[in-house]
């Protein structure tokens, strides 16, 4: 059933930018979850990826607002700093015809000073991470006395990532009357113990959490011990898709895999708790602009990644937990797209195929390995190139200053140009393969916003 957002009690202004964005149907986790969240209730809110919770709370958040005051009223705790970033994007979306709403993202891996600054002028609202939020808290640049709503957003993952503490902490030093809602993924006995200590009558709602294979296509591969990175290439040689996750288990895991790919001629990166934030968010912005076909993730340190068009998901080795396995697939087939679900497993683990099948209450489709061969010359060749350009945003670079260096008299077709991230001292723009060497001389020898800037191809890719 389609339920319009213009039945809801929502701010005049809220409801006409939401119109505006082209919201007009909700999601049913905005559909479960928005009336609880407006009536100011706790609330507990099982929803996979993709589902639309970031409107469900954020809506909220917005519509209890006291603009004219800028003391801390919302805070919301997110396990990575790239979700806190996607999720402080929306929320100015949301905010974007209300008058004078200030979001500040705090979170690790940049800067503590600019955060204070931003801090001292007053915000409405916080977006960030459990250990900078309590950074903060401790060197008392944030107060948290006049906040009327907290949300845990992946609470799952942040207790996998062992945030109990400095959640409880946090939540410590917020109003005890304060609305606190919960969403998650996955619904482990940790959660309710999680609810149980901060929440007050929580109202629990749940989305359908299985997928359909009109969407998703899942495909299943009982492999030989010793086979399964082989396996993994011939998939990718007989699907050939853009872009795909792979998830594995452990760190370790996640970079053999990745270097036997690389051997096997196979473009990827791997995404795991032991890379830097810089090296992260190159290997993030390398995927995501299509110039990386292969991204070999760990569970956690893909927490965050929101690609809109990703084809296929991999499961290297399928968890034990049958939720978790719903949650991976669930980043594919999104936003009106289809997309392919490949699993691996040994017949050791049988037992994961069968909690899968209980869990989504159907058969999997079981597929031979017979005629599955890896081609010898096969590679997997991206569709960009990613050019780094040493200067951001500090510079005052922008998207179109860079679009326009490269597309002045029809040089390069706009159309050839992808993703153009800008961080604060480094920008990266993805190239189309074709146009790629051709782009690197314009950048290199012209002018960006009237200055020069040195440019370089990532991992000299040429």
């Amino acid at each position: 059933m389609n339920i319009n957002f213009s039945r809801l009690t929502l701010a005049p202004a809220l409801l006409n930018n939401l119109e505006s964005l082209g919201y007009l149907q909700m999601t049913p986790i905005q559909a479960e979850a928005l009336p609880h969240v407006l009536a100011g209730k706790d609330l507990i809110a099982r929803a996979k990826t993709g589902s639309g919770k970031t409107v469900a709370f954020g809506l909220g958040l917005l519509n209890r607002l006291e603009a004219h005051s800028f003391a801390v009223q919302a805070l919301v705790l997110c396990p990575t700093r790239e979700l806190a970033d996607q999720v402080a994007k929306e929320l100015r979306r949301l905010a974007r015809t209300s008058a004078n709403i200030k979001i500040v993202t705090l979170c690790g891996g940049v800067p503590f000073g600019p955060q204070v600054g931003s801090l001292e002028h007053g915000a409405h609202i916080v977006v960030g991470t459990p250990g900078r939020i309590l950074k903060h808290l401790q060197k008392r640049t944030l107060l948290l006395d006049r906040v009327k709503s907290v949300v845990l957003d992946e609470a799952d993952r942040m207790l996998d990532m062992g945030f109990h503490d400095d959640m409880a902490v946090i939540l410590s030093a917020t109003p005890p009357r304060r609305q606190t809602l919960l969403f998650s993924a996955t619904y482990p006995e940790t959660i309710r113990e999680l609810s149980a200590a901060f929440q007050r009558e929580p109202v629990e709602v749940t989305v359908e959490s299985q997928h359909s294979d009109l969407k998703i296509r899942q495909r299943f591969y009982e492999v030989e011990k010793g086979k399964r990175t082989k396996t993994l290439a011939a998939l990718l040689a007989q699907y050939k898709p853009a872009s795909t996750v792979v998830f594995c288990h452990t760190r370790q895991q996640c970079q053999e895999v990745t270097e036997e790919l690389q051997q096997r001629g196979i473009q990827a990166l791997a995404l795991h708790g032991d890379l830097e934030q810089k090296e992260r968010d190159l290997v993030l912005v390398r995927f995501a602009n299509r110039s990386v076909p292969v991204l070999v993730a760990t569970d956690v340190a893909a927490r965050g990644l929101d690609i809109k068009e990703l084809e296929a998901v991999i499961n290297y080795e399928l968890p034990r937990d049958p939720e978790i396995y719903i949650h991976r697939i669930g980043r594919t087939g999104r936003a009106g797209n289809k997309g392919i679900a490949l699993s691996l497993f040994l017949p050791a683990e049988a037992n994961r195929v069968n909690a899968i099948e209980q869990y989504q209450q159907s058969k999997v489709q079981l597929e031979e390995l017979r005629g599955l061969e890896l081609p010898e010359d096969f590679t997997l060749t991206p569709p960009m190139v990613t050019l780094c350009i040493d200067g951001g945003r500090k510079e005052k670079v922008r998207p179109g200053d860079i679009l326009g260096a490269l597309t002045a008299d029809e040089a390069v077709p706009a159309a050839k140009v992808g993703k153009i991230d800008i961080f604060d001292h480094i920008a990266y723009v993805a190239i189309d393969r074709t146009v790629r060497k051709k782009a690197l001389r314009l950048l290199s020898e012209g002018k960006i916003k009237g200055r020069r800037f040195k440019v370089r191809a990532i991992h000299g890719v040429l």
